[in-house]
């Protein structure tokens, strides 16, 4: 039992801190998204939403006269919610899109992510490194990540191992919070009880987490689970950035809404006079779109692009899960050419990390339950450290507490 104190320590004493900014960035992205959407109303909300939307060909083309000659339209994803602005999905820079009012065809803005949140995304995956996180070679930032949150899932195992002998005794005692013993007893217990009460939800974060930083894990991560790791389908790339940049993942540069809003109403005219010149471009959309709804009447949105779409089958469970379709841009005939039941193992696994590695698999009240499990496991070094320094100070009078 000794072996494993001392592991649980000298592990977590020079990585503690980092666990620590990795668990709470993680906890405020959690709810980036509604967030995000509640702050920038006026981006992601119509003023109203009485009458019916304008044809999708119309709107695009709407945008599509505010961009330069270097960007395209890459698709346009519609939510169930009527009230929400349809997202135009561009070509460059990465994952950029704009937003149109689908009833008045006025251009609302442009997805920005709030500084607050592109900071602790920068944080949670690569601890503010300034090296391009996308660029080959080592990323240090990211590496320390990966390192800790190993770290973290040995301190959690002998932290249980630590803790069983002790909660076999009492163990409504070993996970109630206690003032009794004062200020370290309090800290004492909220450090293994808090552990305790977070332990299934840190693990899970920590177990999916680090698929994203070592490649080997994430090949034994997956045989575990019985799939062969293939690498992800870049083919239909062009919906699933929509779906993803809806939800507010990932940042990105970009410039102020401003010069989105200048000027629309000179340009709203040319860009419906553009529409009736170059119809062949976004002409089917519209009929896509319609038919696809209609076929799938409950889907949470739905994304029409350049001879492809595709629907998203739900909010909980695999939020990434989707069927995708092609169609002829002449005739508008859709076909299904891949359904999610028929994807891969490895495609199907691939959303599943990312659903339970962000709590998004149960809906609301699990994404609330990996908030409050990030947190306590924010803590968990902050009152490891409490209890360790109060015990190099006070040897012999913290022994008693350390044995109860």
């Amino acid at each position: 039992m000794n072996l494993f104190r001392k592991i649980h320590l000298w592990l977590s004493v020079p990585f503690g801190i980092i666990i620590t900014l990795v668990c709470f960035s993680g906890a405020m992205l959690i709810f980036e998204p509604e967030i995000t959407r509640s702050v920038k109303s006026d981006v992601y909300y119509v003023i109203s939403s009485e009458g019916e939307p304008l044809p999708l060909g119309e709107l695009m083309e709407t945008v599509k006269a505010t961009l330069p000659d270097s960007v395209s339209i890459t698709g346009v994803t519609v939510y169930a919610d009527r009230d929400r602005t349809y997202q135009v999905n561009l070509s460059k820079p990465r994952r950029a899109s704009l937003f149109i009012d689908q009833y008045s065809g006025q251009i609302t803005g442009k997805y920005e992510r709030i500084g607050f949140f592109s900071t602790m995304f920068k944080l949670h995956r690569w601890l503010l490194d300034s090296a391009n996180p996308h660029s080959d070679g080592v990323k240090v930032g990211k590496l320390l990540v990966g390192i800790s949150t190993l770290i973290f899932v040995i301190a959690l195992v002998t932290g249980v191992i630590i803790w069983w002998p002790r909660a076999h005794k009492n163990f409504r005692r070993s996970m109630s919070v206690s003032f009794k013993d004062g200020w370290r007893g309090l800290w004492k217990s909220l450090h293994v009880a808090g552990g305790m009460y977070a332990l299934v939800f840190v693990l899970a974060m920590s177990l999916t987490g680090l698929t994203w930083s070592f490649n080997w894990y994430r090949t034994a991560f997956y045989a575990v689970c019985g799939v062969d790791h293939t690498p992800r389908n870049f083919g239909a790339s062009t919906n699933e950035k929509s779906v993803e940049s809806g939800r507010g993942n990932g940042g990105r540069d970009s410039e102020g809404r401003g010069d989105h809003r200048g000027g629309r109403r000179g340009e709203h005219g040319e860009g419906r006079g553009e529409g009736r010149r170059h119809h062949s471009e976004f002409g089917r959309w519209q009929q896509v779109y319609d038919k696809l709804k209609s076929q799938n009447p409950d889907a949470p949105q739905i994304t029409v692009g350049p001879e492809t779409a595709s629907v998203t089958l739900g909010v909980t469970g695999n939020g990434r899960a989707s069927d995708k379709y092609e169609f002829n841009r002449r005739s508008g005939e859709v076909n299904p050419v891949s359904k999610y039941a028929d994807s891969v193992p490895a495609d199907k696994l691939r959303g599943w990390i990312y659903a339970v590695h962000t709590g998004s698999w149960g809906g609301m009240l699990t994404r609330i339950l990996w908030l409050l499990g990030a947190l306590l496991g924010a803590s968990l070094p902050l009152t490891g450290y409490y209890i360790w320094i109060k015990h190099l100070r006070h040897p012999k009078k913290n022994a008693k507490i350390d044995k109860n």
